[in-house]
């Protein structure tokens, strides 16, 4: 009987445990990733990516980093206090042509960073070159024209 108790004792115990919600900042995006769709070459290079404190402590970002230096993030040096909104400045290198994923990784002191210390997110896009503008045909001098 004491047997029974003690096990019932702890996982009544155990229960609590993991019952709890846990207490501290938490790390949520507004969308899952930042999307430049296709854009021209050397086109604004500036996009903003919206992030929300859902926990009930102050959010403090340490630092955020680029997969690579084409992809440069500049992110609130402020605290970002429970249910309020801040916003990182995300740079791409427009000039390099074609399709880009990279990823942006935010070191904080979330309590959902993942097993690195970090949270992500992923800058997509498509660098379209610029379309080739022929020049204009002067009529007066053009050999097709003067047939």
């Amino acid at each position: 009987m004491k047997k029974i108790l003690s096990t019932l004792a702890l996982v009544f115990i155990a229960g609590l445990a993991f019952g709890q919600k846990q207490n501290g900042p938490v790390i949520t995006f507004e969308k899952p990733e930042l999307d430049y769709g296709k854009i021209q070459q050397n086109s604004e290079r500036v996009r903003e990516f919206v992030i929300v404190n859902t926990g009930n402590e102050p959010l403090i970002i340490q630092n955020a980093v680029g997969s690579c230096g084409c992809t440069v993030p500049e992110w609130p040096k402020e605290p970002i206090m429970p249910k309020k909104k801040a916003v990182l400045r995300i740079n791409y290198d427009t000039s390099r042509i074609g399709p880009f994923s990279k990823t942006v990784k935010i070191y904080s002191n979330a309590i959902n960073n993942g097993p690195d210390g970090t949270v992500s997110f992923t800058v997509k896009g498509d660098v379209q070159a610029p379309q080739a503008q022929s020049a204009p045909i002067n009529q007066e001098t053009s050999p097709i024209m003067n047939r």
